[in-house]
């Protein structure tokens, strides 16, 4: 049993052999914008009109409980980030508070996470961009600009734009996270341009009736679930991007103080966004009009009359949705980079090339990504990666109570205020998202973690550099 739950050394989590070491090179502004970066992106511009489809104009109500349960998680996450400020997450977390096998298990579902993520995005940045380019008079081959399932071969455009990203951090940490923060900026001007217009728009029937499908999950004719919390469980996709801040823990400089404010302060600032984003959106028009719009902002300005508008919401979500996509790339290739450094996967992959940024996992996730967002559903790879973070953020906040219970004592940089209510809210509000999903989403998310223990029996436990008696 000791061999299975074997621990790092809490007090050396930051020490690291030369060439596997990454640089601090990024400060509190690079981490608010890569937070807004990957949490304001495909979850408003597209997945709102998934969502509202499933719960009507109580896709508020979905945004709130969503947000709620992110916002409890994000503390839990705020404190472990500044307690341990080494790149891997929630996977590194566990592997010092709960044990190897665990550890494992959350790192299995952060490749999961990451990896659909940023296929997801590519995914709904080819509709901006196919929905721009068409603005502009040019129609491009449907063969070429959608998956098998819409009736095409590939999405060539979802597979571009997953390399370009990947080049980019292949190049530097801290150049991609300088013109990710500029790009960030103009995705927030082009959000205030549609509130602008949708808000003075608001119509009270298109309200009515509020609750179409009730806020406990129900089966449809369709065999999906619908409901507030269906549509929670789908838009919470939406809200996590601020677990990416804690993957570039180790190359943040200050991160005692640093990290606390990425992480807060973009969750704070991006759950007031939303709010008032979806309000514009469900009270302009009604949500039967956009729910099924693979670009439902664009749409709504189009259908308002203000055609220069909807392309100005296009045009930012063809140039700033790579934000998202490099902010979740990022944490995937960090996530890989860390996994590989401890000995779990192959040490090969964990070499730092010249620029300091791991090439050969970032290479090899461009692959992965690019190939899945060529033919794959928005819809089904975005409930599956929500599955891989649920159990990520359930970790999280148990690392944070078990860390409460065993090391009182220990110095903390930053605090989670009201820890034993906290940690239990997000335990629960997960688990309970997490029965929210689609029932093939969670089988397809169990037989990904019986593949991955499998992974981990014939590998990784016999590889980990604890169990070759070095440290991790």
């Amino acid at each position: 049993m000791q061999s299975w739950l074997r621990r790092k050394d809490i007090d050396r989590v930051t020490v690291h052999e030369e060439g596997r070491r990454l640089v601090p090179t990024l400060g509190w502004p690079h981490l608010v914008a890569l937070g807004i970066g990957a949490i304001v992106g495909t979850g408003i511009y597209t997945l709102i009109g998934v969502a509202a489809n499933l719960a009507g104009p109580a896709v508020l109500v979905s945004f709130l409980v969503a947000g709620i349960v992110c916002a409890c998680a994000a503390l839990a996450y705020a404190e472990m980030a500044t307690l341990m400020p080494a790149a891997g997450s929630a996977y590194t977390y566990s592997y010092t508070v709960l044990g190897e096998t665990i550890a494992w298990v959350v790192g299995w579902s952060l490749i999961l996470e990451y990896t659909l993520v940023v296929s997801t995005v590519a995914v709904g940045w080819s509709g901006y961009a196919v929905g721009f380019i068409k603005g502009l008079g040019i129609d491009l081959p449907t063969a070429l600009t959608v998956g098998p399932h819409a009736g095409g071969l590939i999405n060539l455009p979802a597979i571009l734009i997953t390399w370009v990203v990947a080049g980019a951090l292949i190049a530097g940490t801290r150049e991609s996270a300088t013109v990710n923060a500029f790009l960030v900026v103009f995705k927030l001007l082009a959000l205030a341009v549609f509130v602008a217009i949708a808000l003075p728009a608001f119509d009270a029937s298109n309200l009515h009736p509020f609750m179409p499908h009730g806020f406990v999950e129900s089966i449809g004719p369709d065999g999906k679930k619908y409901g507030v919390m269906a549509a929670a469980a789908i838009i919470f996709f939406a809200f996590y991007g601020f677990d990416a801040i804690s993957t570039a823990a180790e190359e943040t400089k200050d991160p005692g103080r640093n990290l606390s404010i990425g992480i807060v302060g973009s969750m704070v600032g991006c759950t007031l966004i939303y709010m008032i984003v979806a309000l514009a959106a469900v009270g302009a028009m009604n949500y039967g009009v956009f729910g099924q719009s693979p670009e439902p902002l664009a749409l709504i300005m189009r259908e308002l009359g203000h055609g220069a508008a909807a392309k100005i919401v296009a045009a930012a979500a063809v140039i700033a949705l790579p934000t998202v996509l490099l902010a979740f790339f990022y944490g995937q290739s960090r996530i890989f980079f860390v996994m590989s450094r401890d000995g779990l996967l192959p040490r090969s992959l964990s070499k730092v090339g010249k620029r300091g940024t791991p090439v050969a996992i970032t290479v090899f996730t461009a692959i992965v990504t690019s190939a899945l967002a060529g033919v794959a559903r928005l819809d089904e790879i975005a409930a599956l990666a929500n599955a891989g973070t649920l159990i990520a953020f359930v970790a999280v906040a148990a690392c944070l109570l078990v860390l409460r219970k065993r090391d009182p004592n220990r110095p903390r940089v930053f605090r989670t205020p009201l820890a034993w209510i906290v940690g239990p809210v997000a335990i629960l509000g997960c688990i309970y998202l997490f029965m929210s999903l689609p029932t093939r989403t969670q089988l397809w998310c169990l037989l990904w973690n019986a593949f991955g223990l499998l992974v981990y029996l014939l590998y990784a436990r016999r590889s980990s550099l604890l169990a070759r008696g070095s440290d991790a």
